[in-house]
C-alpha cells in the first residue's frame, strides 16, 4: 500500500474556511473596490476593522517618536530588543495592558499583570484556552449567532466540539436558562462532556454588550454544572451607547463563593478593535487559575508578541491622558459612523438589531428573500455579493437559526465608502422590489385570461 505523505490534519476539510464567511473574502481579494482604479469592485464589509482612530495614533507617535524608533530617552535600545526575548512578556508592557483593560472597564476592575499570558492576537488565546481545558473530543457551548472564525479558531487543532445555544430575534438574541440546559442536552446526548460556555461580549456579530441578568444566569448555571466561562471581551473598549460594559470579572464580585468561581472565569483580550492594530498580533488571556496561565504561559513560546511592539505599546499605553481621551473620541467615531449607517439602510426599509458596540451592525434583511429558508438567504448573499458588489456576511456562517440575516460593517473604510455601500444596498432593494411588481403583473394578466376563458 502507498505511503500517506502527508498527516491527516493536512488533508482533512476541518478548517472552517469552506463557509460563506470566508468564501466572500475570496471574491473580494479577485475584484476589491478601488475609488480611482476600480470603483466597481466589491466593497469589504464583512471584515471587523477599526480604521476610524489611526489619525489619534498616527498623532502620537508623531509626538513621541522614540519608541517607534527603538530609542529610550534618546538613547538606542535596539540590542535590547532585538535578542531573544523570556516568553513571560516584558513587565512594563504587561502592567501597561493591565492598565489599559481596567481603565475600559471604568476601572471597575484590576487586573493582576501576573495573570496576564500574552498570545500573538485573541485568535491564539482562545485556541491555548481549549488547549489547556479541554481534551479532544470533549465539548465547549457556545452562543449563536458567533463569530465564523470560531469554527476554525476552537475546534481545528484542538478537536475540541462546539455545541451552539440557540437564540432567538424575539428576545434581540438574548441568552436564557432554556436554550443553556438545552444546548447542554443536547451535547450530552452527542455523548460530549461539556467544559464550559465561551461568550462574546460585546458580542460579534450581534454587536450588543450582555446585561446583568444575563450574566447572572450565565454564571450560576457554570457553577451549577461545574464548568468553565471563557469570556472574549475584545469588543470592550467599542460600547458607544448604553447600557455599559460589565465584564464576566466584575459580573463575579461580591458572589458567596467569588473565590471558587473566579478560578473558572478566564478573559481573552486583544489591541485589534479597540485601537485597531490586528497587524500588530497583540493578544491576552487573564485567569485566576494558577495551571491556566502556566500552561498557556508555556505554550505562549509557539506565538509570542514581538519585542518591538510590546516596548512600543508598552509606552504608548503607559500614556493614560492620550488613551483616556482615544477611548472616549474613538467611541464617538463609531457611534457617528453606526448611525450613518443605521439611518441610511432605514430610508430603503431595512432595520438593524439594536446596538451598542462593536464595529457592525446585525441587519435584518429577511423581507427581501425570495423563499424564507437558507437557500433563499444563500441566493440574496450572491445577489449582494456579485450583482451589487458587497460582501457581508449571512448568518448561516454565524450559525444562527432564523435565514436573513446579515452581519455588515462599517469600520474598515471611508466614509465614501460607506455611503457608496448604502446606495448599494438601495439599489438592490430597487431591483428586488421591481421584480415583485413585474411578477404579480404577470401573476394578474394570468388570471385575467383564464377568467376571460370561462366568461
Amino acid at each position: 500500500m502507498k505511503q500517506r505523505l502527508h498527516s491527516r490534519k493536512a488533508t482533512c476539510s476541518s478548517h472552517g474556511q469552506d463557509s460563506s464567511y470566508f468564501s466572500g473574502w475570496e471574491e473580494y481579494e479577485k475584484n476589491p473596490y478601488d475609488p480611482l482604479t476600480n470603483p466597481s469592485g466589491i466593497i469589504q464589509m464583512g471584515l471587523a476593522e477599526n480604521q476610524l482612530s489611526f489619525d489619534l495614533i498616527e498623532s502620537w507617535l508623531a509626538h513621541n517618536p522614540d519608541p517607534a524608533e527603538f530609542k529610550r530617552d534618546g538613547v538606542s535600545v535596539f540590542r535590547e530588543l532585538a535578542l531573544f526575548q523570556d516568553y513571560h512578556g516584558y513587565p512594563a508592557f504587561k502592567n501597561a495592558l493591565a492598565q489599559f483593560m481596567s481603565e475600559i472597564r471604568g476601572n471597575k476592575v484590576k487586573f493582576d499583570p501576573n495573570k496576564l499570558v500574552l498570545t500573538a492576537g485573541a485568535t491564539s488565546a482562545n485556541e491555548t484556552l481549549m488547549f489547556c481545558l479541554a481534551e479532544p473530543g470533549e465539548a465547549f457551548l457556545l452562543p449563536t449567532p458567533y463569530y465564523p472564525g470560531f469554527d476554525r479558531d476552537l475546534k481545528w487543532r484542538t478537536g475540541v466540539e462546539i455545541v451552539p445555544i440557540h437564540s432567538s430575534s424575539t428576545n434581540g438574541f438574548r441568552i436564557t436558562e432554556q436554550a443553556l440546559h438545552e444546548a447542554h442536552k443536547r451535547a450530552r446526548k452527542r455523548k460530549l462532556k461539556v467544559k464550559g460556555v465561551l461568550i462574546t461580549n460585546p458580542s460579534n456579530p450581534l454587536g450588543t454588550t450582555m446585561t446583568e441578568p444575563e450574566l447572572d444566569i450565565l454564571i450560576n448555571f457554570a457553577v451549577a454544572k461545574d464548568i468553565h466561562i471563557i469570556s472574549d471581551e475584545i469588543y470592550s473598549g467599542t460600547v458607544f451607547d448604553s447600557p455599559g460594559f460589565i465584564s464576566i470579572e466584575e459580573a463575579i464580585m461580591g458572589r458567596k463563593s467569588y473565590h471558587e468561581i473566579r478560578k473558572r472565569v478566564h478573559i481573552v483580550y486583544s489591541l485589534s478593535k479597540d485601537l485597531g492594530l490586528p497587524g500588530f498580533r497583540v493578544g491576552a488571556i487573564y485567569s485566576n487559575d494558577e495551571s491556566v496561565v502556566s500552561t498557556a504561559t508555556k505554550m505562549s513560546s509557539f506565538g509570542l508578541v514581538s519585542s518591538q511592539t510590546q516596548y512600543l505599546l508598552s509606552v504608548m499605553l503607559s500614556d493614560v491622558e492620550f488613551t483616556r481621551s482615544y477611548i472616549a473620541e474613538n467611541q464617538r467615531r463609531l457611534k457617528e459612523r453606526h448611525d450613518v449607517l443605521v439611518s441610511g439602510l432605514g430610508r430603503w426599509g431595512i432595520e438593524c438589531l439594536k446596538s451598542n458596540a462593536g464595529l457592525f451592525c446585525w441587519v435584518d434583511m429577511r423581507h427581501l428573500m425570495s423563499s424564507k429558508d437558507f437557500e433563499g438567504e444563500m441566493k440574496l448573499w450572491k445577489r449582494f455579493l456579485y450583482e451589487t458588489g458587497l460582501n457581508i456576511s449571512p448568518c448561516s456562517s454565524c450559525h444562527c437559526m432564523e435565514p436573513g440575516w446579515f452581519r455588515v460593517c462599517f469600520a474598515n473604510m471611508s466614509i465614501e465608502a460607506l455611503n457608496l455601500s448604502i446606495q448599494r444596498i438601495g439599489s438592490l432593494v430597487e431591483s428586488i422590489e421591481e421584480g415583485r411588481k413585474q411578477y404579480r403583473r404577470s401573476i394578474g394578466g394570468s388570471v385575467k385570461k383564464t377568467l376571460g376563458k370561462w366568461i
